[in-house]
């Protein structure tokens, strides 16, 4: 049986794995401490933050029958928000979402969603890829230059850059990955211990450096405080990737003060994330990259577009064309 190594426990490096996971002897790896990529979820005390994805929406029949179980299983529910939308600092438009389409969230949190597609799978958390090279087979280093294994196939399932930078023969074996170029995003967390309405759940700003507020705890009827969960626009977050923490804390906090009555002073947790690469705007290309002479493949919602749906749907289908080759 052909050993595949999945670069990647995100939401398609996941998806690929569970296609391959009978077929294939499968080792994901993944550098950081949980599942589900930015489909995820910070705890601080009692206060929960979704500080990636806030939500998702399943428009194919592919995925809504994917997660169909999910649904039963009460691993995602709706979310029935109190959205507005805020041009320049007035509301502009409000309604209270529906079920026609519906907005998902996890439950209890958005991590759960990695946590059920991660189940039953040889997931090596905590271990970051650092060199992978070509030989007879694939071999995997980590940041120690220790091999840590050696495989038939490698998919890799993260952002384009950190795969140019993890395999040196990547551009070579897809000449196209360069152009692709993610997006940032800041995630401004602040908890509140006491109950604060705002008049609304979730919003769409336009006209300034934050573009979406949610109170976070809305999401979960037994949450007896207040979570906001506050994203900068991409434009902004690229220019200011880099920049000192706690600037971006208070330039934000300050942005958030001119949209909204929150007395950011007065939080008693303020978090912050920074996403490198969080998002793309939608493309027009294949879905997936698939090398079978090499047995390589690429696969993330960079082919497609920055959703959860496409970050799903590209790993699946990388996963159906490594089975039939």
């Amino acid at each position: 049986m052909d050993k595949v190594a999945v670069i990647g426990a995100g939401i398609s490096g996941l998806a690929l794995a569970n296609k391959l996971k009978n077929h294939f002897e499968v080792v994901v790896f993944e550098k950081s401490r949980g599942y589900g990529g930015r489909v995820a979820t910070r705890r601080f005390g009692e206060f929960i933050f979704d500080h990636g994805a806030q939500f998702f929406k399943a428009k194919t029949e592919e995925f809504k029958n994917y997660i169909n179980p999910m649904i039963d299983q009460n691993i995602i529910d709706v979310w029935k928000a109190r959205f507005v939308e805020i041009d320049n600092g007035k509301i502009t438009n409000d309604r209270v979402w529906g079920e026609d389409p519906s907005n998902y969230v996890g439950i209890p949190s958005m991590n759960a969603i990695g946590k059920y597609m991660a189940d039953g799978l040889n997931v090596r958390l905590s271990e970051k890829v650092a060199n992978v090279l070509k030989g007879n087979k694939w071999q995997l280093y980590d940041e120690a230059n220790n091999n840590i294994g050696e495989f038939d196939w490698v998919v890799s399932a993260i952002p384009p850059k950190q795969a140019i930078d993890m395999i040196p023969d990547v551009v070579y074996l897809y000449s196209e990955i360069s152009r692709y170029e993610m997006l940032a995003c800041y995630s401004l967390m602040l908890g509140y211990e006491e109950k604060i309405d705002i008049g609304f759940d979730a919003a769409l700003i336009k006209g300034a450096d934050i573009s979406w507020l949610s109170v976070n705890s809305s999401k979960y009827s037994s949450v007896n405080n207040t979570a906001f969960l506050i994203h900068s626009t991409n434009k902004w977050a690229s220019q200011n990737i880099d920049n000192d923490r706690d600037w971006v804390k208070g330039y934000l906090c300050n942005e958030l003060s001119n949209l909204v009555p929150i007395k950011t002073e007065n939080a008693n947790y303020i978090g912050l994330q920074g996403w490198r690469y969080a998002n793309i705007k939608k493309q027009n290309n294949p879905e997936f990259f698939l090398d079978r002479d090499n047995k390589f493949g690429l696969c993330g919602d960079w082919f497609i577009q920055g959703r959860i749906e496409a970050a799903y749907l590209s790993g699946s289908h990388l996963g159906d064309h490594i089975l039939i080759s």
